[in-house]
């Protein structure tokens, strides 16, 4: 014998409710002398309309199927499940297996002659509920959204809290870490990139884990609330029996809500990495790289780009190296030499104390800055939009630069992405580094 409770949502009232209907099944069973009590099975807080996700549900019906349950007694059809098909077909097989069900509310017993009958009419009365309450929320949902009042699933949205109204404020510990993801990206770094550092420094993710993923700090790149704006209805529910969520490609209305709240990145920022990432999408493929290295290193007999590889990477010598990804192809292998990884920083570090004009590199910079991204009037939005990427880009890399010691004794990451376009490996005796305002660094090798 066993009782089963179930409430949909974890609001205050329904808690009150699962708590109630757990202890009244428990102990009515239990009372009865004739009946053997194996256990309450229970869900919180989950929906009846599949039975998909409902973990104690699921396991109750296990148990029943494996002969522990002769008699399964739950309050009502509606707590048993809001779809038909569910009901009937669970039904149906828990009595094969000789198990019945009670609904007290009811008073269905499940091996009653007309009890698949009732159970029928009493499912698809449920169904209809479920169906209805689905409706008036989609409908209130989507007043809110036409009256532009904008929510988002705070519990995993970074940046923001709940305000007393419900509106977003900010909060401003989470909020350096969105501006963090944003300077990291304008410094050359790719989404995969940041995440990793994200990680490696212990920040949390939106969901509070402990491991960033790229598609998550896409996300945030890529989300309007960011710079105070709203696209409400970005997605919508296909039926309310399934849950299934798809994205709105206009099929039901968007809304657009302009300064709804307080930005975190200002707006001609968020327009600028929109831009960026625009560019990196259709191009340049090296900013789609998985580490520090990848995409910076030249081969300077073929021109291909440096990959990785792993040397006795079962024994004590075990060691990465750098060499081109075309060294051996074709009949005429290429003759630029591998390089260790320790090796290409030191390098950089002898070609960024070779720039001691310091000042004279800044001023190149501020023409850069000047001339180079100046928008003409024939040009078009995108192109003028790409620009300005670019330009706050430099403004960026200029910051970088003016932060570094005259002396570098150290490898640095922020100085290799902000301001290191590449490096060509000239054959065995030389590397040319290659510098994002254009000038150019010759280092000997050995």
């Amino acid at each position: 014998m066993a009782g089963y409770a179930r409430v949909s949502t974890d609001m205050e009232d329904q808690q009150t409710s699962y708590a109630a209907q757990c202890d009244y099944y428990t102990t009515y069973i239990q009372s009865r002398e004739d009946w053997e009590f194996v256990g309450l099975y229970s869900d919180e807080g989950i929906s009846a309309t599949s039975t998909r996700r409902r973990e104690g549900f699921n396991k109750m019906v296990e148990d029943a199927l494996d002969g522990k349950i002769d008699l399964i007694i739950t309050k009502s059809v509606s707590r048993f499940a809001r779809n038909t098909v569910d009901s009937l077909s669970t039904i149906r097989r828990l009595k094969e297996k000789g198990t019945e069900c009670y609904f007290e509310k009811e008073n269905i017993w499940t091996f009653d002659a007309r009890g698949e009958l009732l159970i029928t009419i009493m499912s698809s009365l449920a169904q209809e509920e479920s169906r209805s309450i689905s409706e008036n929320c989609t409908w209130g949902m989507r007043k809110r959204f036409a009256d532009g009042k904008v929510t988002v699933p705070f519990g995993r949205f970074l940046g923001y809290d709940r305000g007393e109204d419900g509106s977003l404020v900010v909060n401003q510990g989470q909020a350096m870490t969105v501006r963090k993801i944003y300077g990291l990206f304008l410094q050359g770094r790719s989404p995969h990139q940041i995440a990793k550092l994200l990680t490696e420094q212990g920040i949390p993710t939106p969901g509070g884990k402990k491991v960033w993923g790229k598609s998550v700090v896409e996300s945030i790149l890529t989300n309007e609330k960011y710079k105070g704006d709203a696209l409400l209805q970005k997605v919508y529910t296909i039926d309310f029996l399934s849950k299934k969520k798809k994205k709105n490609e206009g099929e039901v209305p968007q809304y657009y809500v302009e300064g709804s709240h307080e930005a975190i990145i200002a707006p001609e920022v968020f327009d600028n990495v929109q831009a960026l990432m625009q560019s990196r999408e259709k191009g340049d493929r090296r900013h789609s790289s998985m580490n520090i290295f990848s995409g910076k290193i030249r081969c300077g007999d073929c021109g291909s780009w440096y990959g990785s590889k792993v040397w006795h990477s079962n024994d004590k010598y075990r060691k990465v190296v750098w060499q081109c990804n075309h060294k051996f192809d074709g009949g005429e292998k290429c003759n630029t030499p591998h390089l260790e990884e320790e090796a290409i920083k030191e390098l950089f570090i002898k070609a960024l104390n070779q720039i001691n004009e310091k000042d004279i590199i800044l001023a190149g910079f501020e023409e850069i800055r000047d001339t180079a991204f100046e928008a003409g009037e024939t040009q078009s939005q995108e192109a003028m939009s790409l620009k300005q990427a670019q330009r706050k880009m430099l403004e960026a890399l200029t910051e970088e630069l003016r932060n570094l010691p005259w002396q570098v004794d150290s490898f640095d990451q922020g100085a290799w992405y902000a301001l290191l376009d590449f490096v060509t490996v000239c054959g065995r005796e030389e590397v040319r580094f290659t510098f994002r305002n254009g000038r150019e660094i010759l280092v000997k090798i050995r």
